[in-house]
């Protein structure tokens, strides 16, 4: 993921507003977030449809590895004996 450019990639809701389809067409060619701002404050981030789907990923995945670590802790494992007798 590449950082934000200040002068590109942090705009007033008014001028997104007023050239929200260029930004749209911008965010479908590869842009991947543009932060909009509302008097002066951060008030949204749009995000392309693929830096989405990476970073919603990424939130799974790393759930999922949590998730086995809590299984470990709380003894919720089988031994390769155990799992290999599950398969046949």
């Amino acid at each position: 993921m590449s950082s934000f450019s200040v002068a590109e990639d942090i705009i007033p809701i008014a001028q997104f507003k007023s050239h929200a389809s260029e930004w749209i067409r911008k965010l479908a060619e590869g842009k991947e977030a543009v932060v909009i701002t509302n008097n002066g404050r951060a008030a949204g981030v749009l995000l392309s449809p693929s830096e989405y789907d990476r970073l919603t990923y990424t939130e799974r995945f790393l759930a999922s590895i949590r998730e086995g670590f809590d299984d470990i802790e709380a003894g919720r494992v089988f031994s390769t004996d155990e799992l290999l007798k599950e398969f046949q």
